[in-house]
């Protein structure tokens, strides 16, 4: 199933995908979905991100030729970060280069949806607490999070972590291909087989520390590829299974 949150004649609500048409859903993430037995036409709705987070937690330097690109050494567990709520937009809103940047990379990525409350999973039982799954990018403004040495502001900044266009709810994550364009062009091309760090291990990793509430999100990495994106762009994010991810470049 393909979940969808959007905007319907000024009501918003989530839904379903049905070939063109969106069928409407009661609930939520934390409560469950019942259909309402009333629909639309997709043209007729306006895309939100998927899920509003009350935290997405990322993962950095999780496939090997990113790694690599950027000259780090080869990590022996996850290297973990945050994103504000703050950052979440959705499919076709407007990424934003902060005046204080001179690069704002793109990173596409596949984000895990939690579906339910998680703490001190097992890598067993870690998939249990998965809705689904939604493309990401991690955007980032690469002069600041250098400079800084750590990645808070430069990957925190307002309109910088694009989700979307759906939480694919059944599909397998293991070997999905996964690419992003710039104007069309493909620029990153890879596959999530090539993950150093399985979406299981992960979740157990990161539950050994935080909670994870219904609604999360975990970016999983990005490939190589990475580069920048300047007013005017338009960069997609196209995940096997699950859909593409579009979004516009503007300046300050």
């Amino acid at each position: 199933m393909k979940l969808i949150r959007f905007i319907h004649k000024g009501r918003e609500a989530y839904g379903y995908l049905k070939e063109d048409r969106v069928e409407f859903l009661q609930g939520g993430i934390a409560t469950g979905f019942k259909p309402t037995g009333d629909g639309a036409a997709l043209g007729e709705v306006k895309l939100l991100s998927p899920v509003m987070p009350s935290k997405a937690v990322c993962v950095g330097q999780n496939y090997l030729d990113h790694i690599k690109e950027m000259g780090n050494e080869i990590p022996t567990e996850p290297v973990i970060f945050l994103k504000p709520p703050t950052s979440v937009i959705g499919p076709g809103d407007v990424i934003v280069r902060p005046a204080i940047s001179d690069r704002v990379d793109y990173e596409g990525e596949l984000a895990v949806v939690i579906g339910k409350q998680a703490r001190h999973l097992t890598q067993e039982n870690a998939l249990g607490c998965v809705l689904g799954y939604t493309c990401a990018n991690d955007v980032t403004a690469r002069d600041i999070q250098q400079r800084d040495g750590q990645w808070t502001r430069g990957k925190g900044f307002d309109t910088f972590l694009p989700l979307g266009p759906c939480i694919e709810t059944e599909i397998d994550p293991s070997a999905l291909a996964i690419r992003t364009t710039l104007n069309g062009k493909i620029v990153q091309d890879s596959c999530t087989d090539q993950l150093l760090f399985k979406i299981p291990m992960l979740l157990s990793f990161i539950t050994a520390a935080m909670t994870l509430n219904p609604g999360d999100v975990v970016l999983t990495g990005t490939s190589s590829g990475v580069g920048p994106m300047v007013a005017g762009d338009v960069v997609a994010v196209e995940i096997e299974g699950i859909g593409r991810l579009e979004n516009r470049v503007e300046d300050m």
